[in-house]
């Protein structure tokens, strides 16, 4: 059986981000496959000399974060809409051999044979890469800084192992899901470090509230022993809205600088039709686009 793949690969993007460094701090929010979007986004930027010297990423944003510290445009795209139906990568392979729905060895071995990561840009000092993930025994975020973790590229696999269909990450004897379980956009912490500049790229549209129902009963389920992570997911809903008030409190207030989807973003966790993943892949690219002049006002400030 044939693997579908995006019918417009070959027009992706491709190319080296320059070596200029922006001031600041550029904030990911997750979202599965939503993280196209950011995706589009974030070679938008790198193609308008945008190279925030600081990335934080949740989850899909954390995964989608690493190309753009490598600066290499197009690579995160080209690996997502190219292999989304391989098995190994999202699906029964992935389950059975990485005891996951994401099979991150496969993302970060074979298929990154066929897009290889630019360590050198990667790894430059220069640069801050801090992904986020939460600890099963506290409910909380800790935060995982390349050069200073002892594995990023396990602290990404923590930062988006997906709940309920996937065994927790341990990293240095502790134990890792989702990053968004914690904090879905960790701006408090670019705040604390002080950062004057800061970039909000979320996958939801301004208005987006995400609605507060009766919890399942699998987080119950699932997650009793641990007490303080069932509760990040009981109270995920509210938690989140209130994040999205303060965000856009702050915006006002001109302490930060929100990227959004213009139109709401119509896609399922586990989507897996190509036109609509390569859409909105498009959607960041060029929605980026309209909004480099604003973003770039933003910064002189």
């Amino acid at each position: 059986m044939t693997m579908k793949i995006y019918e417009g690969l070959d027009r992706i993007p491709k190319g080296r981000a320059s070596d200029h460094i922006t001031p600041g701090c550029i904030v990911l929010e997750g979202g599965a496959w939503r993280g196209l979007y950011t995706q589009g986004a974030l070679d938008a930027l790198m193609e308008a000399d945008l190279n925030f010297q600081t990335v934080i990423g949740v989850s899909a944003g954390a995964m989608s974060g690493f190309s753009y510290v490598s600066g290499q445009i197009g690579r995160s795209a080209r690996i997502n809409l190219h292999y989304r139906h391989d098995p190994e990568y999202c699906g029964l392979g992935a389950m059975i051999h990485e005891h996951g729905i994401t099979g991150f060895s496969h993302c970060f071995t074979t298929l990154s044979e066929e897009e290889p990561l630019d360590e050198k840009a990667f790894n430059n000092p220069d640069r801050r890469f801090v992904v986020t993930a939460t600890d099963l025994e506290t409910g909380r975020n800790v935060f995982f800084e390349h050069g200073k973790t002892s594995d990023i590229m396990k602290a990404i696999q923590a930062s988006a192992t997906v709940p309920y269909v996937s065994e927790p990450v341990v990293i240095d004897g502790r134990k890792y899901l989702d990053g968004g379980v914690a904090c879905k956009i960790p701006v408090d912490w670019a705040l604390d470090q002080g950062y004057e500049k800061i970039v909000v790229l979320k996958t939801r549209d301004r208005s987006y509230r995400k609605p507060v129902k009766k919890p399942a009963q699998i987080i119950r389920t699932e997650y009793h022993n641990y007490p303080e992570f069932m509760r990040d997911l009981l109270e995920e809903a509210p938690a989140y809205n209130l994040l999205l008030d303060r965000i856009e409190h702050l915006e006002q207030q001109g302490r930060l600088f929100i990227m959004a989807p213009v139109k709401p973003v119509e896609i399922s966790r586990f989507e897996g039709d190509m036109n609509k993943l390569g859409d909105l892949y498009w959607q960041g690219y060029n929605e980026t686009k309209k909004i480099i002049p604003s973003l770039k006002e933003y910064l002189r400030k």
